[in-house]
């Protein structure tokens, strides 16, 4: 397995089963993290490696974080219980019992899918920034994104209405996104429409009863792409859950909480 150094600790990096890339961070016992929304279906590298682990090496002092992505070269038709099938296998084979899962933002959809169609691989789950469906504004944000951006047009701007709280904000984030949509764009456009397709019609309401996984339920009161009450209702119809919500904050400000390492490692002791 090649290795890399990143803010000063060694990071691994290799593939599971199914071609699932993966990275590691910190040591202990294993954490299986789901990554949120990537354009690649690659382990992240640059400027995108280096703001993954604002998140992950606070995570990586409490565990052996493993950050896993979808693998690339996903086929038309792919749903997420497809993905989570892959997962489950990659995950039996890697680690021969359930691990803890901690899934953020698409990874949480991802999760909750696994735990749901999967228990024999999940230890105690954490959905972060996440729940058991889209709302119609994500949806048709992830939409109009994927579909711009796998037809060749710039598609990031289409981002502004989960960035911007107030009709201002949008209007001034728009352009800068636009601007940076090159930056910002996949080497394989079909898997990130592939993965939003899979995602589109996401939604495991019905089957929230059955999880059996002790799980925590974690949202920021100002996530523009969910609703705190949708994080509620999650940890409602889930027999057996915890809910913290992060007053003031933002979707992507939930993995950035001073407090969401040490909230994640109290929940999993």
């Amino acid at each position: 397995m090649p290795w890399h150094e990143g803010r000063g600790v060694t990071m691994d990096t290799g593939t599971l089963a199914h071609g699932l890339p993966y990275y590691t961070v910190g040591s202990g016992r294993p954490l299986v993290v789901l990554r949120w929304f990537t354009p690649d279906h690659a382990n992240p590298t640059g400027w995108a490696l280096r703001m993954e682990r604002r998140t992950m090496d606070p995570l990586g002092r409490h565990f052996h974080v493993y950050a896993v992505n979808r693998a690339p070269g996903m086929a038309e038709g792919t749903t997420m219980a497809d993905i989570a099938g892959r997962h489950a296998d990659a995950l039996a084979e890697r680690f021969g019992e359930p691990v803890d899962v901690l899934g953020m933002s698409s990874g949480g959809s991802l999760a909750l899918q696994l735990a749901a169609d999967h228990p024999e691989v999940v230890r105690r789950l954490v959905v972060a920034g996440a729940a058991y469906t889209l709302t119609p504004l994500t949806r048709e944000v992830q939409r109009s994104y994927t579909e711009a951006v796998a037809a060749g047009r710039r598609g990031a701007h289409h981002q502004a209405p989960l960035v911007g709280r107030t009709a201002l904000t949008r209007a001034l984030f728009r352009p800068l996104l636009w601007l940076a949509d090159p930056v910002m764009r996949p080497s394989n456009p079909l898997d990130m429409l592939r993965f939003a397709q899979a995602e589109d019609s996401f939604d495991v309401r019905d089957r929230l009863a059955g999880i059996r996984a002790p799980t925590l339920i974690v949202g920021g009161e100002r996530d523009l792409a969910y609703p705190a009450g949708l994080f509620r209702e999650t940890a409602e119809l889930l027999p057996e859950s915890q809910l913290i919500i992060y007053p003031g904050t933002s979707h992507i400000g939930t993995f950035g909480h001073p407090r969401f390492a040490a909230d994640v490692a109290e929940f999993l002791s």
